[in-house]
């Protein structure tokens, strides 16, 4: 009889918890999801779309060094923002202010990911008028 209280405290203890782990949103998680997605849409846009505009007559090598440089240094960035959401995480604040944090990032990163290919371009572009 004691054996089986103590299985039923164990089991709706063990409840509690999965309820409770459960229900909280796990900030630094979803950050670090965005980021490795938001980085494998901005290498792919990379290798399609300003490989495609880069491929002209008459360029050099260049372009290409600027593409790898450009994938190299965005992993640095995404790293430093899944380093940041787990030090804001583990900070104390409420839900609230954690979720509007969460989207400015969220939108940022975005911004950046989906940008950024196209002002490599401009760049490129301007860069083939001039010379």
């Amino acid at each position: 009889m004691v054996a089986a209280a103590s299985r039923k405290t164990v089991k709706k203890h063990r409840d509690d918890r999965a309820l409770r782990s459960s229900s909280v949103v796990q900030w630094e998680k979803k950050m670090s999801n965005n980021c490795a997605t938001a980085l494998l849409v901005y290498t792919m846009m990379q290798i399609f779309f300003v490989l495609s505009f880069i491929e002209t007559k008459g360029m050099s090598i260049a372009p290409y060094f600027g593409l790898v440089l450009l994938v190299a240094v965005i992993v640095p960035f995404c790293r430093k923002y899944e380093k940041r959401w787990q030090d804001i995480a583990n900070s104390g604040l409420s839900e609230q202010s954690l979720a509007a944090r969460f989207r400015r990032d969220q939108v940022t990163l975005w911004i950046l990911a989906l940008g950024l290919p196209f002002v490599f371009v401009a760049i490129i572009k301007i860069i083939g008028a001039i010379f």
